[in-house]
């Protein structure tokens, strides 16, 4: 039987995700359910615990091996469930010798679960190409980093993910190259902390480069496009790109997490309210279509409402179009779980009314986008997405297209053509 992946997270998991699949499947593993975790929230960790359960449940005679960021902060509460047979680290994840040492140990029943190393003791980073993208699917993702050097006093990821690491510049343009020969036409940088890409790679170079040098050396490349960022690392070459390079698609999300300063120093962030509000000025600036989004998180401790207004408030004075909300979450071993707590009550009313003001601002761009001619990528039999990440109503075209189409109206959550391509 086969190897089946379950994964949790990010779109830096779901990547890893395909990794693990083929690295599990080439060493030999037979039915065997791998649960990719997150260690975001705690939610997120409880998701993780209630699916190992299920699958038990479902498939009796299946072995279970988690593995991802929960598995690594919180390796002895998984080995301590009789449904686990085995913890991989975050680290061994990616590796085919991990994936064979994993087979061994089930196949003998080895009494010891645990594998899993010190990941701040690592400092590369291999590429890893996937053969096994679907040929022809639209959009994939290339991680060109991972882990993280800052710690924001909230965030449990720096130590499931180890310390920021980039792949060298020439693996990244070769793998997009190679993605592209095989019918990709949308490609997304992705990694932990992105926008710290390079910094221990000799020169230093920076993401922009990178971009720069995807764009000059793969000319067949359609669409590239940045996942999410920290704006105060964005350099020269990046913001020459938003400006000037049309294949680089006029969409960021951004890390801004609070719109009040109090809480943002409280959170260790780089930036004021003020620095954040000029990023966003910038390149609206230097890109006036460009669509913006952004992570914010709802009932730091110590938020107060007025604290809270302020990120309220922060969403109409950047312009945001998609909010990613965050309702707080109390991480143990984190800084900001030793502060004081907003109750739980308040964090969740915090976060609905969040993601009320979200919602509104996605309509409103949605409806700015009536009669304007938008180049889609075609996702599905039934789903586009235009360069602005704004979905579209698609019926009956083929996936993996790029069609110019003129936008008649939305529907309150997807943008509607009308139906005819534009020369």
């Amino acid at each position: 039987m086969s190897v089946d992946v379950v994964t949790f997270g990010c779109r830096l998991n779901a990547f890893e995700s395909e990794v693990i699949r083929r690295e599990a499947d080439n060493a030999g593993l037979t039915d065997t359910i791998i649960v990719n975790s997150c260690a975001v929230t705690n939610e997120a960790v409880a998701q993780a615990r209630q699916s190992i359960r299920r699958l038990k449940r479902e498939r009796p005679t299946a072995r279970i091996v988690v593995t991802g960021c929960a598995a690594q902060t919180q390796s002895r509460m998984f080995a301590g469930m009789t449904e686990v047979d085995r913890v991989v680290g975050n680290d061994g994840k990616l590796r085919s010798e991990a994936w064979r040492a994993t087979r061994a140990a089930l196949d003998i029943g080895a009494s010891e679960k645990i594998a899993v190393a010190d990941i701040m003791a690592v400092r590369k980073m291999a590429p890893h190409l996937l053969e096994g993208f679907k040929a022809g699917l639209p959009r994939v993702f290339v991680q060109v980093q991972n882990g993280c050097d800052h710690r924001c006093t909230f965030c449990i990821i720096p130590y499931g993910r180890g310390n920021s690491r980039s792949v060298p510049m020439g693996a990244v343009v070769a793998q997009v190259r190679a993605l592209v020969e095989r019918g990709h036409s949308e490609i997304v940088l992705t990694g932990v902390d992105l926008t710290s890409y390079g910094a221990d790679l000799p020169g230093a170079p920076k993401l922009g480069l990178l971009a720069k040098q995807i764009l000059r050396h793969v000319p067949d490349l359609k669409r590239l496009r940045i996942s999410s960022i920290d704006q105060v690392e964005v350099d020269r070459d990046l913001l020459d790109l938003i400006a000037d390079e049309e294949r680089l698609m006029p969409h960021l999300h951004l890390s801004l997490q609070s719109g009040d300063d109090l809480v943002l120093k409280r959170m260790k962030r780089r930036h004021s309210r003020g620095e954040a509000i000029q990023f966003c000025t910038q390149v609206r600036r230097l890109r006036p279509d460009i669509a913006l989004g952004a992570d914010i998180i709802a009932g730091f401790p110590t938020e107060s409402e007025t604290m809270f207004v302020r990120s309220q408030d922060l969403v109409e004075e950047c312009d945001l179009t998609f909010l990613h909300v965050f309702p707080y979450s109390r991480r143990p071993g984190t800084p900001a779980a030793r502060m004081p707590q907003v109750a739980g009550e308040q964090v969740r009313e915090r976060a609905r009314r969040l993601r009320m003001t979200g919602e509104a601002a996605l309509h409103k761009r949605l409806a700015s986008e009536t009669g304007a001619t938008r180049q889609v990528l075609i996702e599905s039999a039934r789903q586009g997405r235009t360069e602005h990440f704004l979905p579209v109503a698609i019926s009956g075209e083929t996936p993996g297209a790029v069609l110019t189409l003129k936008m008649a109206g939305h529907d309150g959550a997807r943008l509607i053509s009308s139906g005819h391509r534009q020369a």
